[in-house]
């Protein structure tokens, strides 16, 4: 987008156009990242994972797994024949997460990324999780040895799946037979793929998730651990490389200009929250999804949830499919069940699942109308450690 073009966006005319450049609008918008979309050093990451026959390659694309919040919260030791990640407990979000499973989900998508980056790289993997019993944050030891190179569809994918938050098409749905292999994928016993279809189930899903949105927003303690991970300054996305931005938020091209020319409050992101979640996400989804496990506090079975997520959101992603977690509700009922309060949501989830099980990721699927954009990532050489 040109700086002309992104002003007339904005409603000014060409006479304004001079004014503002005059009065220091377009150095604002230079400044703020409007003509930069995508670009500088906390994207580099997305361009380096590519087969090249070392470990460190693997770690190139476990860091663009999936993660909550884009917290990054791994960290890796490399070695010949051996990859270790440990979980880098400094990037938590507090009462967001606060019994880790968001954080043991996202490790285990970066699990699964490196496993999947084997064997394109020239290496068989074998994946040994929760390796030393008296150390938690030692996550998985991913042992290697020589093999054949082999190419995969799905390592191919780790570089091109992006987290759709915009509008999906409502006229063109994903079939039962491509909900069932993505069920499928859930091979590990104990974890289900619970999907939501019919017009009464994402009814509730929707309107379950719109409430529990609403109680976010409404605790203190939770909106002040979810506003500390926005990054709206685009001097700090550069500098962390983390956090949730505006450009992949699903928003549009207006708003994008928008938030990055001018300051936005707290209650801005979370109005903006609310009403994407409610007016565009929930409305346009062809259907709604949920990961479930026996015991929801299990560090393995959440880590093998987040295998089975990566996979599953990987695999959609080469049949053109858009997906994005919609974990609001995981998120509201961890929070009732530490802080001891009322569980209504709690409660009403439960009834619209099985019996015996509870939801560890909660998400939406749909073909995307627009092409996601992507989320800043540190490099490998900002994650592995001596």
């Amino acid at each position: 987008m040109s700086r002309r073009k992104a002003l007339q966006i904005l409603g000014l005319g060409s006479g304004v156009v001079a004014v503002a450049g005059a009065t220091g609008l377009t150095w604002r918008a230079v400044d703020g990242g409007v003509f930069s979309t995508g670009t500088g050093s906390a994207y580099d990451a997305w361009n380096r994972a590519d087969p090249g026959g070392h470990p460190l390659n693997l770690v190139d694309a476990a860091i663009l797994a999936a993660n909550a919040h884009n917290t990054q919260p791994w960290l890796f030791t490399v070695s010949a024949d051996r990859i270790e990640l440990f979980a880098d407990m400094s990037r938590t979000t507090g009462a967001m997460d606060p019994l880790l499973r968001e954080m043991h989900i996202s490790l285990g998508c970066a699990v699964e990324n490196l496993a999947l980056a084997a064997a394109p790289n020239g290496m068989a993997a074998k994946v040994s999780l929760l390796p030393t019993p008296s150390d938690t944050t030692h996550i998985a030891t991913v042992s290697l040895t020589p093999a054949a190179a082999l190419s995969s569809p799905l390592f191919d994918a780790i570089s091109e799946r992006h987290t759709s938050r915009g509008a999906y098409s409502t006229s063109r749905t994903v079939t039962g037979r491509q909900l069932d292999t993505l069920s499928a994928l859930a091979d590990i016993p104990g974890t289900q793929l619970v999907w939501f279809t019919t017009a009464a189930q994402k009814k509730a899903f929707s309107d379950l998730t719109v409430r529990a949105t609403r109680a976010i927003i409404a605790d203190p303690r939770q909106a002040d651990d979810d506003y500390r991970w926005y990054r709206s300054d685009w001097h700090d996305i550069q500098r962390h490389k983390d956090g949730i931005t505006i450009d992949p938020s699903g928003q549009s091209a207006v708003v994008r200009t928008l938030s990055k020319l001018l300051p936005t409050t707290r209650k801005q992101n979370n109005d903006g929250w609310l009403s994407g979640t409610r007016d565009t996400q929930l409305p346009t989804a062809s259907a709604f999804g949920a990961l479930v496990v026996q015991d929801p506090h299990d560090p393995l079975q959440r880590l093998r949830a987040g295998r089975i997520w990566q996979r599953i959101h990987l695999t959609a992603t080469t049949e053109g499919l858009g997906m994005q977690p919609l974990c609001q509700i995981p998120e509201r009922v961890d929070r009732e069940t530490s802080a001891g309060l009322s569980p209504e949501v709690t409660n009403a989830i439960a009834a619209m699942l099985p019996a015996g099980s509870h939801a560890v990721m909660t998400f939406r699927i749909g073909y995307p109308t627009a092409t996601a954009l992507r989320s800043p990532r540190r490099p490998a050489a900002d994650v592995v450690r001596a």
